[in-house]
């Protein structure tokens, strides 16, 4: 055998090794956290929902930046905020346009202002800067304000695009680049980036999570969400769950190794969380991350019964084993209703349809209830599961999460929150009612369309999209 082939072998063993690896390989502490049941102080459901009136009109409800602006201007000790998407100010302006990703620095910078002892740290995705490739005004003015900044890093998880992410771990991750002097186009949004942006964005891998975690009073309390913070996604219709106590606790925790892992050390100590088993009691809540989430929405469908009822609304569903369990589900009676996005836009730039609307072809062949959300430029960007109805507690189970291969095995970070009650309970009335309303619309507010608006009869486009979400080279 020639040197050449000895080589080529050897290179070729290396990559395939490292792609195995690296898409399996066991997680760092801080990801994957199921966490124990806990018993929820101040809990409150919000919302952020867009929709059109009787004349056509676009209006926006808003609860969830609010909150958080509301929670960060209080704070005395710490304030730790995780979010996927949160750059500098976009140019989009329209009815319901907010500049939210100004008003969060603001807020910050204002609380840090006031209270210059009050630590913060800001974890954020990589994508916001393209990969380094651009420098971002927010975060320079968050650093020299004194609020630490963390760009979360991404080759500590595993790699849901692995064919491609072995080579860039072994060939190019080594390359130098610089946030000045780009010459190619910035693929989500104005300026120039270099080369370098552009091989780093095709390891299609993100740190997804939405949280915030704040000292108020005496107690902890925790926002975790499925909102961004960037201006383009103001108008986006989404769910998150404030709740203090000791959730928050353990998602200080999480988010502490994260912060840690990414070179940003968190120096407020982390307060210690009582050991009490709060899985006999109702209400209860506890925090899912990574694989855990997947774990807990297939056991929530799977324990379905002819007597529940499953609703869904969510921005992607086509991971394969979420979509065979709810099959199964309408075998037992189980009445399922799923509301999805049109998948119109992904980051700005118009789409097929890609991954719902050929995935929900097997939901209605499974005689699942379909409907589309009616958006206007928006995403139906929410991520929500409520079983509910018979005899049991609910169980709402909200986050950042989609339902797809991404987020639900181990590949992106994300964090959710599963919550049981009784039926009665405000939390899950807010819920169903809410589903309701976005479901059947009222006399002032449309919200959804039915399920012929946006099916999708193309074989091709369908085994585009079973062949895209397999082998990871996929946004979604």
């Amino acid at each position: 055998m020639s040197i050449w082939a000895v080589l080529t072998t050897a290179a070729l063993a290396l990559y395939l090794v490292t792609a195995w690896w690296h898409s399996r390989k066991h997680l760092p502490s801080g990801l994957s956290v199921e966490g124990k049941w806990r018993l929820p102080i101040a809990p409150r459901l919000l919302l952020d929902e867009t929709f059109v009136d009787a004349d056509g009109q676009r209006h926006c409800r808003q609860q969830i930046f609010d909150e958080i602006f509301r929670l960060i201007g209080q704070a005395e000790k710490l304030v730790v905020l995780d979010i996927f998407q949160f750059n500098d100010p976009a140019d989009n302006r329209h009815d319901c346009h907010r500049q939210i990703s100004v008003a969060l620095r603001d807020a910050l910078l204002a609380r840090k202002h006031q209270r210059p002892e009050v630590e913060m740290v800001v974890i954020t995705d990589p994508i916001n800067a393209v990969y380094g490739g651009l420098e971002l005004s927010h975060h320079q003015a968050l650093e020299a304000a004194g609020i630490r900044v963390a760009t979360t890093d991404l080759t500590i998880g595993r790699d849901p695009n692995p064919s491609w992410t072995a080579l860039w771990r072994l060939c190019f991750r080594w390359l130098r680049h610089s946030p000045r002097g780009g010459w190619l186009s910035n693929p989500i949004g104005p300026g120039k980036v270099g080369l370098r942006s552009y091989l780093t964005l095709l390891n299609l891998n993100a740190n997804h999570r939405k949280t915030l975690v704040v000292d108020e009073g005496e107690r902890w309390t925790a926002v975790i969400s499925s909102a961004n913070a960037d201006d383009g996604s103001s108008d986006y219709r989404d769910v998150a769950m404030r709740v203090s106590g000791d959730t928050a606790l353990d998602l200080l925790a999480s988010e502490r190794e994260i912060a840690a892992h990414s070179g940003v050390t968190i120096g407020h100590g982390q307060p210690t969380a009582p050991t009490t088993d709060a899985s006999g009691d109702t209400p209860r809540l506890r925090l899912l991350s990574e694989g855990a989430i997947k774990e807990a929405l297939l056991a929530i469908i799977d324990n379905a019964r002819a007597t529940e009822r499953l609703d869904i609304e969510v921005l992607y569903l086509c991971h394969r084993g979420v979509i065979n369990a709810l099959a199964r589900a309408v075998v037992r009676g189980v009445e399922v209703r799923v509301l999805l996005d049109p998948n119109h836009h992904a980051f700005g730039v118009s789409g097929s349809g890609i991954p719902n609307r050929q995935a929900a072809n097997d939901l209605v062949t499974a005689g699942i209830q379909l409907r589309w959300s009616d958006t206007h430029g928006e995403q139906a960007h929410s991520k929500v599961l409520l079983r509910h109805g018979g005899e049991r507690p609910a169980h709402l189970l909200l986050g950042s999460a989609n339902y797809t291969r991404r987020s639900l095995n181990d590949l992106n970070f994300e964090a959710n929150v599963e919550w049981v009650a009784a039926s009665d309970d405000p939390i899950i009335k807010s819920a169903c009612t809410t589903f309701d309303r976005h479901w059947h619309n009222t006399n002032d507010e449309h919200y959804s369309t039915g399920p012929e608006t946006h099916l999708d009869p193309s074989r091709r486009r369908y085994w585009q999209y079973r062949l895209m979400e397999a082998s990871g080279w996929c946004t979604f």
